[in-house]
Formats: C-alpha cells, sequence, structure tokens
C-alpha cells in the first residue's frame, strides 16, 4: 500500500477543489482525523496494515465533499475506490476502508473496532480544549448552508448531537468522555443565559 504518495495526491487534490466555504470540513479537518486515528489505534494496539487502512480511510472519508455535502460519505468510497488501486491497495483492503468510511456517518454505527476507532476519531474533537475553536467552524459553515440561523439554533443542536453522541473504543472513552461532557456542561449554561 502506497499510502503517503496517495495521502499527497488526495491531500493536493482537497486542497485544489474543495468549495471555499467548507471552514470545517477541510484539509485541516481530514490531517486531525489522521492525526486522532494514529493516537487511538496505537492505544487499541491496532497492527500495522490496519493502522495504515485506517489512515487511508481517514484520509479519504470526507473526499466526497468534493461533490457536495448530501450522501458524501457514499461519494468518498467510490472515489477510494477509483484511486486506491493504482496505490497498490488490494479490493478487501478497499472494502475494509469503505466499511470504516461508512462508520463515520451520523448516526454512526461501526461494525469492528478499525469502524469504531474512525468513527471516534471523526469526532474526537467533541471531547477536546480545542472543541469550541472547531466548533466555531462547523458553525460557519451550517450557518452558510442555512441549517442553523444563530447561536441559539447551534447550541441547540449541538446541545442534542453531544447528549445522543458516545465514544465507542476504550481509549476515547478513557481520554474524551469527561470532557465531552465538560463541554455539553458549557452548552447548557450557555442555553440557561438565552
Amino acid at each position: 500500500m502506497e499510502y503517503e504518495k496517495i495521502k499527497k495526491h488526495i491531500l493536493n487534490l482537497l486542497k485544489e477543489k474543495l468549495p471555499e466555504h467548507l471552514s470545517y470540513h477541510s484539509v485541516n479537518h481530514i490531517k486531525d482525523v489522521i492525526e486522532s486515528v494514529e493516537q487511538i489505534a496505537v492505544s487499541e494496539n491496532v497492527n500495522d496494515e490496519d493502522l495504515v487502512l485506517l489512515k487511508t480511510a481517514a484520509l479519504f472519508h470526507d473526499t466526497g465533499f468534493l461533490y457536495g455535502s448530501k450522501n458524501h460519505e457514499e461519494k468518498s468510497c467510490e472515489i477510494a475506490q477509483q484511486y486506491l488501486p493504482d496505490y497498490e491497495y488490494s479490493q478487501s483492503q478497499i472494502d475494509k476502508i469503505n466499511g470504516m468510511i461508512m462508520a463515520t456517518k451520523i448516526p454512526q454505527t461501526p461494525n469492528n473496532n478499525l469502524e469504531e476507532i474512525l468513527a471516534d476519531a471523526d469526532l474526537d474533537y467533541l471531547g477536546r480544549d480545542d472543541f469550541f475553536v472547531i466548533g466555531d467552524k462547523l458553525f460557519e459553515e451550517l450557518s452558510m448552508f442555512g441549517i442553523v440561523n444563530s447561536e441559539q439554533d447551534w447550541n441547540l443542536l449541538q446541545e442534542k448531537f453531544l447528549e445522543s453522541h458516545h465514544y465507542f473504543t476504550k481509549t476515547a472513552i478513557d481520554n474524551r468522555k469527561q470532557k465531552k461532557q465538560a463541554n455539553l456542561d458549557i452548552i447548557k449554561s450557555k442555553l440557561k443565559n438565552y
């Protein structure tokens, strides 16, 4: 698997072609998810081949945004299928990668440990100190799409999302659950002040 080669190619493609109004679903998000996948995978004792598959799935998981936000996960799988055979990935490896990509679709329904790792990595920021910084980028993006119209709408959406979300891997539960709850508490106190 020629991961470094495909990574360079896909990141360049995304830099050139992703719509500029995507303030959250950006190259920075992809890089952040790859980094989170590596951290969780190491802690979950993932073998070397599976780690490459995970990083590849993280690399491709939002490439579907090149064609719009609707069903972007399915589109991301099609893009992975299109590119990966040329970079020495077997069909069974691509199938695993596509399973991981689909596990990031909300509501998340991962079917195995690798899918759980990518699902957790994709939403790792929910339980981090930079939650509000990253959240502001998503607020900006969703406002542009007309999905939220005010900060109060946004906080209500976040409250509902954080309450329904749960991490799957032991690593993410141990490292992110407590901070995610603290972030939710801050949102709840903001909503009380409206």
